[in-house]
């Protein structure tokens, strides 16, 4: 039996994990519901924009912290050299002095014109308006997800016609060549058929480069590694002649405005606006607040006398009498005063209300009044700018949709008729009955027209998922 050892172990896990990852890269199929998740999971403006609304969180939670009173705490240690005043014992110290101080300070605004509670409630219009902003990115990047996995199923059925096209062109070359060896064709008619044909390929050719790009826009909407394995699920997609929306522009306008992230945000801007204005009017009025502190101090300049000895008697005065008043003379013995006693000797208390009256400040006050009034107009009219945007993006998609399902019906008339029109021509040319220009004339007018309704079909379908957007209704296939 063969001993298993730790590095083989290793090796076999490695092999492991990297054929399962290139399975995955193979394998890596997405709908249009996971290419949204994943845009949203790995957009980088979408991070930055939900930093911004984390940033509006903390600017009310400081708002709200403004209400009650601050408390600090200090302390000192220094050293003084040369003449000075002791702030202990006010006497002058020429010697080198050390010192500490110790304190506790706390201050509240008891009154400042409602400004600290308009704060508050501008901090949270402005916090609401961030989210609801985050979530217009968000539908953002899901309509653009949308339009590019629409662009690679367009350049897909693209392509497939494409190669039909070549398919085609192809098999009527070896017919024709067939034919111009037998001698029933002019070497001309191969000539024009191969022509044809490369005219063809590189059509081919150019789809193939239309779906990369398609497929390449969508990865990068997605922020996928370039080696990733991609592609996307395609769903079916019909259009019936009942297909058309049935709600007018005003319909879906009137239930978007009421949900759309963008008109809450601008109405909720309106009212941060104003908030504002009332901040700036509240500079007018009288702040009251109160202020308070505690604290001691220890200092080598004072001193205390641990210890007295007589060392003689001095005469003080003489009375009218002429008796002499004397008094003892002591030598005196002092010590630095202990650090305890000292913190306990030097504390100071105080406590008081200070009113601040403004009179005149440069006109700041009336500056910012005058500059809040202009931002609630402002962002008046941009909610106005919004909705009309909104109305406007509607109204479009709305007049798009029904265009491009009459230019889709009409086409696929067309093609119908082409390709009846082609079989013929096509049947006429294998029998000699109609040159080559005249087949390749039918063959191109019907992959012209393949096209035009390939495209007037995805066009339609997506101004039709908009409207179904502001509906209300998720984007899927």
């Amino acid at each position: 039996m063969q001993k298993i050892t730790y590095p083989s172990v290793l090796f076999s896990l490695i092999l492991v994990f990297f054929s399962f990852t290139l399975y995955s890269q193979e394998n890596s199929t997405f709908t249009l519901e996971q290419c949204i998740e994943t845009a949203w999971e790995n957009n980088l403006q979408l991070k930055q924009q939900r930093l911004s609304v984390d940033l509006a969180a903390q600017d009310l939670l400081q708002s709200k912290a403004s209400v009650y009173p601050s408390l600090n705490a200090s302390a000192s240690h220094s050293y003084s050299f040369g003449r000075t005043v002791d702030p202990f014992t006010n006497e002058f110290a020429t010697e080198s002095v050390q010192s500490n101080n110790f304190g506790i300070s706390t201050g509240m605004t008891l009154f400042s014109g409602f400004q600290i509670q308009n704060s508050i409630k501008q901090n949270r219009l402005e916090l609401e308006a961030g989210k609801y902003d985050l979530d217009r990115s968000y539908n953002d990047i899901a309509l653009r997800v949308a339009s590019a996995y629409l662009q690679i199923l367009f350049s897909q059925e693209l392509l497939e016609n494409a190669v039909n096209q070549v398919d085609i062109t192809r098999q009527q070359e070896d017919r024709t060549r067939k034919l111009v060896d037998a001698g029933t064709l002019a070497r001309g008619s191969l000539l024009t058929i191969q022509a044809q044909l490369a005219t063809e390929e590189l059509q081919l050719v150019n789809a193939e480069n239309q779906l990369d790009l398609a497929l390449l826009n969508l990865k990068q909407l997605l922020f996928l590694p370039e080696d990733a394995g991609f592609s996307i699920v395609t769903p079916e997609l019909e259009i019936t002649p009942n297909s058309e929306s049935p709600y007018s522009s005003m319909q879906v306008y009137r239930v978007a405005e009421k949900t759309q992230p963008e008109v809450k945000s601008a109405e909720l801007r309106i009212h941060s606006a104003e908030r504002g204005l009332a901040i700036a009017k509240g500079g007018r009025s009288p702040i009251l607040s109160m202020r308070g502190s505690y604290g001691s101090g220890y200092s080598e300049a004072s001193l205390e006398i641990f210890d007295e000895t007589p060392s003689g008697i001095n005469q003080v005065f003489i009375t009218d009498e002429g008796t002499q008043v004397l008094r003892p003379v002591y030598q005196y013995e002092t010590r630095i005063k202990p650090f305890g006693d000292q913190l306990e000797d030097n504390l100071s208390r105080s406590l008081g209300v200070f009113l601040s009256i403004p009179i005149f400040n440069n006109f700041q006050t009336r500056t910012a009044v005058s500059r809040s009034h202009i931002n609630v107009e402002n962002a008046k009219l941009q909610n106005q700018i919004v909705r009309e945007q909104l109305f406007q993006t509607i109204q479009q998609a709305h007049a798009d949709a029904s265009a491009a399902l009459k230019q889709y019906t009409a086409t696929e008339k067309n093609v119908v008729a082409l390709e009846e029109s082609f079989r013929y021509t096509e049947q006429r040319f294998n029998v000699g009955m109609v040159n080559s220009l005249e087949y390749n004339d039918a063959k191109n007018r019907l992959a012209a027209a393949e096209s035009e309704l390939l495209q007037s079909k995805y066009d339609y379908i997506f101004r039709i998922k908009i409207l179904e957007f502001y509906m209300g209704e998720p984007l899927s296939f």
